[in-house]
């Protein structure tokens, strides 16, 4: 399978700080990969060397192009997205769909169209007329008609309510993409993205921390629910982190043994969510 992102050595500064440090990973073609960090971690300095938007030190192949100098060529298979909730409030349906159109070579305007005529948006309406949830439906409107080889989402549902959040990610699945299509999604909420992922990696003060695909990182973590009296056998196993909850300890584990930690109590699969906390507290080495 053909990597889309290829890179090796990923390194950038600012100042005193790595805001990448080393870096080397790959993302193969049709993935829906979570990149998920705390604020200052490195992911929009990641996002931005793949985009060609900074410089870097190290190699970094995207779709068989240089970022820093086939930037032109690069962005013709790209499409990148920041929030999905701004678009400029003046600006009207028919008028946001000509701009893509004279800006994007791979935008279908007929998709556009009939993505727009299953809402009730009309091609003289304004931004600043519109709901949020509307201006969710032009924003995918226009993403869903460019065939761009990889999309990359910056935060794309920040400030959405939960109702149109679950929309935007239901319809990037049903309307938008297939095997030939990659997805890189940074995001805080981290539980509303798990069940679309099919990649995840943690970034932390500039390096991946943990780089999996979803069924490794279910055979390799595990949560175990165990009472008072069996939470010393359990820290005996070395979990990756500990917390209490109503009266019982739940202790997530890297790799231990299936047969141990069921017969300590109630095992099952720790959330992403869960699973990120753990890593970021400094427990993940």
């Amino acid at each position: 399978m053909n990597a889309v992102v290829t890179a090796s050595g990923l390194s950038k500064r600012y100042k005193n700080t790595a805001a990448l440090d080393n870096v080397s990973f790959q993302i193969p073609s049709g993935r829906i990969v979570g990149l998920i960090g705390p604020n200052g971690a490195g992911k929009t300095t990641a996002l931005k060397a793949i985009l060609g938007l900074t410089d870097f030190q190290g190699s970094l192949n995207v779709l068989g192009f240089d970022p820093r100098k086939q930037r032109g060529q690069l962005m013709e298979q790209v499409c990148f997205i920041a929030d999905v909730a701004v678009l400029p409030r003046w600006i009207r349906v028919r008028e946001a769909v000509d701009f893509v159109a004279n800006v994007h070579p791979r935008f279908d305007r007929k998709k556009c169209e009939a993505f727009l005529a299953r809402t009730k948006l009309t091609p003289d309406q304004r931004v600043r007329q519109m709901s949020k949830g509307m201006i969710v439906q032009l924003h995918l409107a226009l993403v869903m008609a460019i065939d761009a080889r990889l999309l990359v989402l910056d935060e794309p549902t920040l400030g959405l309510d939960i109702l149109y959040r679950k929309q935007f990610y239901q319809s990037l699945l049903e309307d938008y993409f297939d095997e030939n299509k990659t997805i890189i999604v940074t995001t805080h909420q981290v539980e509303e993205v798990e069940h679309i992922l099919t990649d995840l990696m943690f970034i932390r003060d500039g390096k991946i921390v943990l780089d999996a695909d979803m069924d490794a990182i279910g055979e390799r973590f595990a949560e175990v629910m165990v009472n008072a009296d069996r939470a010393a056998a359990a820290r005996a196993l070395g979990p990756l982190d500990e917390r209490q909850v109503f009266g019982k300890s739940i202790f997530l584990f890297d790799g231990a043994d299936r047969a141990a930690l069921e017969a300590l109590g109630e095992l099952r699969r720790p959330s992403v969510s869960d699973l990120f906390v753990a890593t970021m507290k400094g427990t993940y080495t």
